[in-house]
C-alpha cells in the first residue's frame, strides 16, 4: 500500500500532467498503456439498498466497500503506516522474500491483479519478472480509475519493458467479462482482502475466479493469519486513533449519499476478535439514544446507547483452514509462502 505523500504524488502527477521526461519518452509509456471499462456480470446493490437491507438486520450492518471515498483512501494509507497494523508491510516483505521462487514456478505471460489499488505490493513480482527475463503484461482490475492511472504511470518508469492493459469495474459484480489474454496468467489477490467476505461468499468468489482459468494458469491468495487476539485488536484499534476515524467516515458516506444527518461523534470505534469464527469485527457503537433521518430514504433510525453497526468482518486463518476454503472452489494449493513468525500467508494455487 502506497504512503500517503507518495499517492499524493503520483495522482498530482497524473492530474496536473507534469513531465518527468522528454516527450517522446512519455509517448513510448503512453503507448504501453491502456484502460478499458469491465461490464458487470451481475446487479451489486447500491448503497441505499444495502442500508435499507443491512438496517433491518440486528446488528446493524454496512458492507466495508463504503468506506472508501477520499477521505476514506487517506486515512487507511496513514493506518497502513502505523506501528500496529502490521499485515500491509508483512506480506510486502513476504513477497519480495518469494516473488523469484512464485515466478519462476508460473512462468506467467499475464499477470492479472483484482482489487489492485495503488500496485505497490506487486512491483515485486515485476521486480522477479524482470530478472529472470520475463516481461508479462499487467492487468489491474480496481474500481477508481484515478488510482489506475497514477499507479500504472509510476510502474511504467520502473519497468520500460513492461505494457498495463488498466480494467476498471468491481470484481464483486462478477468475472463473466474479464478480458481472456491467450497465454498463462498469474491471478493475484493480495492484501488479506479474502477475509472481508464471509466463508460462503468467499468459496463462491473463489469458484468464479477457478471458473475462469485453465490449464497453466495459477492464482496467488495473501491471507491474514490468526495470532494473539492483542495483535488483531491493536491492528484495528490503533494509539493514534485512525482506525477509529476511519470507521466513523463511513457514517460521512451515508450523509453526503442520502442527506443524512448522523453524527460520526456520536459513535465509538470498538474493535473485537471473535474466536469462535476467527475474525476482527468492527463496530460503530451509540454512545447515547439517538435518531437518524436519511431523507433520500424516506427513513428514520432510533439507535439506542450502546447499540452497534457492524462495519468489517475481517477473518484469520490458520494453514489448514486456507487450504480447505481452496479446496473447497476446486482450486489445488501448490506451494505454500508464509512468513517465520506465520503472521502471513502467500499460497500459490491452480485448477484441480
Amino acid at each position: 500500500m502506497v504512503a500517503y505523500e507518495e499517492k499524493t504524488l503520483l495522482k498530482e502527477r497524473f492530474f496536473m500532467n507534469i513531465p518527468l521526461e522528454g516527450a517522446s519518452v512519455r509517448s513510448r509509456k503512453l503507448e504501453r498503456f491502456k484502460c478499458q471499462a469491465v461490464p458487470a456480470a451481475r446487479v451489486v446493490p447500491t448503497l441505499a439498498e444495502d442500508v435499507l437491507q443491512g438496517f433491518a438486520r440486528r446488528p446493524r450492518v454496512l458492507p466495508p466497500k463504503y468506506f472508501y471515498d477520499a477521505l476514506g483512501s487517506e486515512l487507511f494509507d496513514q493506518i497502513c503506516d502505523t506501528p500496529e497494523y502490521y499485515p500491509t508491510r508483512t506480506e510486502a516483505r513476504l513477497l519480495d522474500q518469494s516473488a523469484h521462487s512464485i515466478i519462476c514456478q508460473v512462468k506467467p505471460e499475464h499477470i492479472i491483479e483484482l482489487g489492485s489499488g495503488t500496485s505497490r505490493k506487486t512491483a515485486h513480482l515485476f521486480e522477479a519478472c524482470e530478472a529472470n527475463g520475463l516481461e508479462p503484461s499487467y492487468w489491474p482490475f480496481d474500481v477508481c480509475e484515478e488510482v489506475l492511472h497514477a499507479a500504472a504511470e509510476a510502474l511504467l518508469e520502473a519497468h520500460p519493458w513492461l505494457s498495463v492493459q488498466a480494467l476498471i469495474g468491481d470484481y464483486s459484480a462478477g468475472l463473466a467479462h474479464l478480458p481472456q489474454p491467450a497465454g498463462r496468467r498469474l491471478f493475484v489477490f493480495l492484501g488479506g482482502t479474502i477475509g472481508n467476505l464471509t466463508p460462503e461468499e468467499s468459496i463462491a468468489f473463489l469458484s468464479e475466479l477457478r471458473g475462469l482459468m485453465r490449464e497453466g494458469d495459477a492464482f496467488l491468495l495473501g491471507a491474514d493469519r490468526t495470532k494473539a487476539p492483542r495483535l488483531l485488536q491493536a491492528a484495528y484499534d490503533d494509539a493514534s486513533g485512525l482506525t477509529a476515524e476511519f470507521n466513523r467516515n463511513v457514517l460521512n458516506v451515508i450523509n453526503r449519499a442520502l442527506r443524512g444527518d448522523f453524527n460520526p461523534h456520536a459513535f465509538d470505534h470498538l474493535a473485537l476478535y471473535n474466536e469462535a469464527l476467527q475474525r476482527i469485527e468492527m463496530y460503530l457503537v451509540a454512545r447515547h439514544d439517538q435518531e437518524v433521518h436519511l431523507m433520500a430514504l424516506e427513513r428514520r433510525y432510533g439507535f439506542l446507547h450502546g447499540e452497534r453497526i457492524l462495519t468489517e468482518i475481517s477473518r484469520k486463518f490458520t494453514a489448514e483452514s486456507l487450504t480447505a476454503e481452496l479446496r473447497a472452489a476446486r482450486l489445488n494449493p501448490i506451494r505454500h509462502y508464509q512468513t517465520e513468525d506465520q503472521y502471513f500467508s502467500l499460497v500459490l494455487a491452480q485448477p484441480s
